[in-house]
């Protein structure tokens, strides 16, 4: 046998290994690509980061590995490497998934081993996520125009809360003071047009706020979103003080379940269908809607309760639907009233019904009700 083929089957076989058959940096499962100067298998988009930091990066299968390379495979992997580079990674420290943006999966392994922020050395300056406050500006985008103005914002974890100012002196009085109970940090760089764009969400006074902003430098938006998850994890410990690490880390932050246009249509299901952006939010269990995925507050949001309370999901084709454009419809029923979606295309009808069922299916935590 080949010295080239008997080092691709050995890399096959160690690649099967359960400590290896996922990406070390993101969990894609069955990685094609290893680091060997690292030791690790990765997914092609986590080599391609690699690659671009220097690090050695070949195909499993297209590539040719001489002796000595395989050696490295066989005498690390991916578990050795993360009681290295991950021995000491803060439990509130985001850790990317396969879907995530591009910004946080480069600085996820940017910290692991071109910063070695997690190996359990102290560091000085220690990094900003571990000190409580943080400041500094973010292009913000206005509340009712496009244009992104530069704002200051701070944050302070001894007052649970995030405040921005329209002038970086802070002479003038704070534009908004959020209470950090309230808030919520999500990428959105398709949806707000910056491969580092953020968007941040809690509850105004009569309605659900969204802020979008950027940073032009991918480090520091990653730092501002693991800073922000710091503060919201220590309120948390605060609000949950039974609560274990495993439970409160899925509430620091969330993604939306779903978002898209669809058509809607009034009470009487035969008002004008108007084209609406709508976004699920499985934890607060309401569909929003707005009239543009950018816009500042929302039209209406409606809440999606348990099965067992009368809430259901179903594909439909309403007889008595006018003005509508689009074909592939969804039905949410609900204990006060039906309501009746349409979608553009089939998949989006599909995926729409999925997530909306997800929710559906899911236990309430509370007895409280939103419908609006």
């Amino acid at each position: 046998m080949a010295d080239e083929e008997r080092n691709q089957m050995i890399l096959l076989e160690l690649v099967k290994q359960p400590h290896n058959s996922v990406c070390v940096d993101c969990g894609a499962p069955d990685p094609e690509w290893a680091s060997y100067n690292l030791g690790v298998f990765v997914c092609f988009n986590c080599a391609w980061i690699h690659r671009n930091l220097s690090n050695k990066v070949k195909s499993i299968k297209l590539d040719t590995w001489e002796d000595s390379m395989v050696e490295t495979m066989k005498s690390n992997g991916n578990a050795k490497a993360r009681e290295v580079f991950e021995k000491a990674v803060p439990y509130y420290f985001y850790r990317p998934l396969p879907n995530d943006s591009t910004v946080l999966r480069e600085q996820w392994i940017r910290a692991k081993y071109e910063r070695l922020e997690f190996t359990g050395e102290t560091k000085y300056p220690p990094p900003s996520y571990t000190r409580g406050f943080y400041e500094g500006l973010l292009w913000k985008k206005g509340k009712e125009k496009t244009q992104f103005n530069q704002r200051k914002f701070v944050l302070s974890e001894t007052e649970f809360t995030l405040t921005y100012y329209t002038d970086d002196t802070e002479i003038k009085a704070p534009k908004a003071v959020i209470h950090i109970k309230d808030l919520n940090a999500m990428f959105q760089p398709e949806k707000i047009g910056h491969s580092h764009g953020l968007q941040l969400t809690y509850q105004g006074e009569h309605c659900t706020r969204n802020i979008y902003v950027y940073h032009e430098n991918s480090e520091d938006i990653v730092t501002w979103f693991n800073c922000l998850r710091a503060v919201r994890f220590a309120y948390l410990k605060t609000a949950y003080p039974t609560g274990s690490n495993d439970e409160l880390i899925p509430m620091i932050t969330r993604n939306y379940l779903k978002e898209g246009y669809m058509e809607k249509t009034g009470p009487l299901q035969s008002e004008t269908f108007r084209k609406r952006w709508f976004v699920l939010d499985a934890q607060t269990r309401k569909l929003f809607y707005y009239k543009s995925p950018l816009d500042a507050e929302e039209l209406g949001a409606i809440f999606i309760g348990p099965g067992k309370n009368n809430y259901s999901v179903k594909e439909c084709v309403p007889k008595s639907a006018r003005g509508n454009k689009w074909k592939y419809g969804v039905t949410v029923d609900t204990p006060k009233r039906q309501y009746i979606f349409m979608c553009e295309e089939e998949k989006e009808q599909k995926e729409w019904l999925s997530a909306l069922q997800q929710v559906v299916l899911r236990r309430m935590l509370c007895n409280t009700s939103c419908e609006s």
